[in-house]
């Protein structure tokens, strides 16, 4: 999820830098160039920190900037599909959950929290199970699988899609609930052609 990258890259400092210290200097126009962007094959850009190794400045006709290269370390967030990770619940909206990812937000559909039926009480902001009788609400800590991932140039455009359903996901408290049932009334018993069971194969 988070990593660190070792970076090579030339900037342009320009004469409102000059006399600053280089390191700090370099540091500032790295931050501005990176930070909060999303590169590609690296991710989101967390933090540009350790510059380091700056060339002597190289000065261009029609340029008043001076040139360097430079090295610097990289702190980055990235995902891949299918990887499985442990995040809090953000927002509940009528069509599924935010869960908290880092420094963005994945989406998890109504249709991907759970396999049982789901109903939204809005005033008590909870999402509640009919038939297992559990509940989801803003703040609740939960593990999702990545599904699909949608990137763009900036963290505001870029979509996560997550998925709950698969067994052992969801809250983590779920996992160590007993898992309660609704008794069935009279005539809903399962039984070949019965309206309340599934109809017997051949």
């Amino acid at each position: 999820m988070f990593y660190v990258y070792t970076i090579k890259d030339t900037i342009s400092i320009p004469p409102s830098h000059f006399g600053e210290d280089l390191n700090k200097a370099a540091e500032v126009i790295l931050r501005k160039k990176h930070e909060r962007l999303m590169e590609k094959d690296i991710g989101i850009v967390l933090a540009v920190f350790n510059v380091r190794d700056i060339s002597d400045g190289i000065i261009m006709p029609g340029d008043p900037s001076t040139h360097h290269d430079v090295t610097f370390d990289m702190l980055a967030f990235n995902l891949e599909v299918g990887e499985i990770l442990m995040g809090e619940v953000s927002e509940l909206v009528d069509f599924g959950c935010f869960v908290r990812l880092g420094p963005i937000d994945g989406l998890v559909h109504l249709s991907q929290i759970t396999n049982d039926f789901i109903t939204h009480d809005r005033k008590a902001g909870t999402f509640v199970l009919r038939n297992s009788g559990r509940t989801l609400k803003k703040g609740d800590v939960v593990y999702a699988k990545v599904s699909t991932i949608s990137l763009k140039s900036n963290i505001k455009d870029t979509k996560i899609a997550l998925t709950m359903r698969p067994e052992g996901l969801g809250k983590y408290e779920w996992a160590k609930e007993p898992i309660k049932t609704r008794e069935r009334g009279p005539g809903r018993g399962p039984g070949r052609g019965g309206r309340g069971g599934p109809r017997g194969r051949k």
